[in-house]
């Protein structure tokens, strides 16, 4: 079996980033670290380069669709899941369109978000 996966957790909510870090498969992933605005996921991606990232995308200094361009800038093949509770088909179609994979609406439980990761890498080669 490989090794875990590495993942950034990128959201404004201290409660939803320990939601995620509790919530995801261990087995697949291993959280590296997590940043509460665009600004310091951008520096934080930089520094521990992850292979998943899950991205919020009402945030302050920079949001999350900016920085899913600027992370897909640095490294096209990164993976990201876009959990947001912004469930308007226009902002996850903008989302897709900077580079995400995927997108997971708020509120979400454990299954969902499993469920979400694990699709977000068994559709593509990470």
């Amino acid at each position: 079996m490989s090794a875990p996966l590495k993942m950034l957790i990128v959201d404004d909510s201290n409660v939803i980033r320990r939601k995620i870090d509790r919530g995801h498969d261990r087995s697949l992933f291993t959280v590296v670290g997590s940043a509460n605005n665009g600004a310091d996921a951008v520096a934080k991606f930089k520094e521990l380069d992850p292979d998943v990232v899950t991205m919020d995308i009402t945030m302050p200094n920079m949001d999350g669709i900016e920085c899913i361009g600027r992370l897909m800038e640095i490294k096209p093949q990164a993976k990201i899941l876009v959990i947001s509770a912004l469930s308007d088909k226009a902002t996850g179609i903008e989302a897709l369109e900077r580079g995400a994979q995927g997108f997971l609406c708020k509120p979400f439980d454990d299954e969902k978000l499993s469920n979400a990761l694990k699709e977000l890498v068994e559709n593509s080669h990470v």
